[in-house]
């Protein structure tokens, strides 16, 4: 039992590194491959600064790794298995928010369909108590 304890505060430490979108988008964009700050700064469109910043945490916690060459540093993910693992992830949200989407406008054909003048209606859905 005391593993599954480790193994569970682990994996909720390495949730805690990824729960941020520009964190999400470095592994991403690292998924091919290295790449240096210049090219994650371009992929991402936030400040040098903030892509080095969001690379020291996730360096800290050994997801990537860096090379240098002169000047430049290059970054690597230490396990090229976690990008297709939050790959996973990303379609697991873009599935549920496909469907949300097409729910939604099954219900706003539904308005129009059902409305007295054949027209869209301002009336806001709300659950029932049934």
């Amino acid at each position: 039992m005391p593993a599954r304890v480790t193994v569970s505060r682990e994996l909720s430490s390495l949730f805690a590194v990824l729960a941020n979108p520009h964190r999400v988008r470095l592994v991403e964009e690292l998924r091919e491959g290295e790449v240096d700050v210049n090219g994650l700064q371009k992929a991402l469109g936030i400040s040098h600064s903030s892509v080095s910043q969001h690379l020291a945490v996730l360096r800290a916690h050994r997801i990537v790794a860096e090379r240098r060459e002169g000047r430049h540093v290059f970054y690597r993910l230490t396990q090229a298995k976690l990008a297709e693992w939050v790959r996973g992830g990303l379609d697991f949200i873009e599935r549920d928010l496909t469907q949300e989407h097409e729910m939604r406008a099954a219900v706003e054909q539904a308005r129009v369909i059902w409305s007295p003048t054949g027209g869209t209606v301002p009336v806001r859905m709300e659950p029932t108590d049934d």
